[in-house]
């Protein structure tokens, strides 16, 4: 396990901040490349893809981690450890995945391994809040109907996601005419005006069908400029989520019919800035789907002695499910802080992460 303790400290200590991955994305094609991996190449998006016997295939199984983070550090980021954990922010989010695809994909190089279908091995950007998913979405752009099965490996084995959750992400600006707190006190402050439509979309009785989740939420506001200012502008992101695409469309409505009643209030100007969507599932051949669940969650049990929770959630997988192809996310590791700067990686649980992804790909090369 050193090699790859050693692998996931130098990609944990390279900053990748959504749509900022260059630096990452240059170190994984150069450590693939050292390896004997042909072909390999950086897309648009910052995508790192090594296509393994996928020329003239229209039958290509994807196998991606993310290289992005949701810390916008520039600078290197600390790294450190001791006899039980690995800490870092992002060290499992999905350093460690990355690390462990980067491990198998290297393997694949020095052995010159080929499998009868094509294998597309994907460090991918974007994955992670605003980036939108747009490495992913750039990869099945490219690659058109070619692909038939993703898995992508994010976050940790004990559970794995088959279902999609769905967003919309907004940005909301209020601008009012402002002016000084006690000179020109009862003019329209867009900081109560924000105050107030934020409330009305608290009042949102979400919308349920079946077995369906579905949540809101703001999650930054911000505006004005002193104490004795009368607020001009201020603005907050909002989003909502679901696991049903009918439900995703009623809180979309929701959405813009509260907008615009805000908007009747003359002397309030508002502006929406939509900032990404996640799609929900599309039409998937659940039979398919539900092998390659089957498939993951019986790897994952033999080598971890755990039962693995099948849930929704917001992945990569949202792009290849919303266009019809079935795919599963995947965790390789144990540990706990996800998204915070205290995030660390149990140790003892590496090895057991590293035989599930390396069954997972080698089942492909086997044949």
């Amino acid at each position: 396990m050193d090699k790859i303790i050693d692998l996931i400290e130098t990609l944990c200590k390279i900053p990748a901040p959504s749509g900022r991955e260059e630096k990452r994305a240059t170190f994984c094609k150069e450590w693939l490349e050292a390896r004997g991996a042909e072909g390999v190449y950086i897309d648009e998006a910052f995508n790192v893809l090594y296509p393994v016997g996928c020329e003239g295939k229209d039958d290509i199984v994807l196998f991606m981690a993310h290289t992005d983070t949701v810390f916008p550090d520039m600078e290197e980021l600390p790294f450190y450890r001791d006899d039980k954990y690995l800490y870092s922010p992002g060290v499992g989010d999905d350093t460690t995945c990355l690390a462990m695809l980067l491990t198998v994909a290297g393997q694949v190089a020095e052995k010159g391994l080929r499998g009868k279908r094509g294998v597309l091995f994907a460090a991918n950007s974007c994955e992670e809040g605003l980036g939108n998913l747009k490495g992913t979405r750039q990869i099945m752009k490219d690659y058109g109907g070619r692909i038939s099965e993703v898995y992508t490996f994010d976050s940790q084995y004990n559970c794995l996601i088959n279902r999609c959750v769905g967003s919309h992400r907004y940005e909301v600006v209020i601008e009012t005419e402002g002016g000084h707190s006690f000179n020109k006190f009862g003019k329209r402050n867009a900081i109560h005006a924000m105050s107030q439509l934020v409330c009305r979309l608290y009042d949102c009785q979400v919308p349920v069908i079946g077995d369906s989740k579905t949540t809101y939420n703001v999650g930054l506001a911000e505006g004005g400029t002193s104490v004795n200012t009368i607020a001009q502008r201020a603005s907050f992101l909002f989003e909502y989520r679901s696991d049903n695409a009918e439900c995703l469309n009623e809180m979309k409505a929701f959405f813009e019919n509260e907008i615009e009643k805000a908007r009747e209030d003359q002397n309030v100007k508002i502006s929406v800035n939509f900032l990404g969507e996640r799609p929900c599932s599309g039409q998937v051949d659940f039979k398919k789907l539900s092998e390659m669940s089957d498939k993951v969650a019986s790897v994952c049990e033999k080598h971890s002695g755990v039962s693995c929770l099948t849930k929704a959630g917001s992945t990569d997988c949202n792009i290849p499910m919303s266009l019809g192809i079935p795919a599963v996310a995947v965790g390789s590791y144990l540990g706990s802080g996800e998204h915070t700067r205290e995030e660390k990686v149990l140790i003892e649980s590496l090895p057991v992460g590293m035989k599930i992804v390396e069954e997972l790909v080698m089942c492909e090369f086997n044949n």
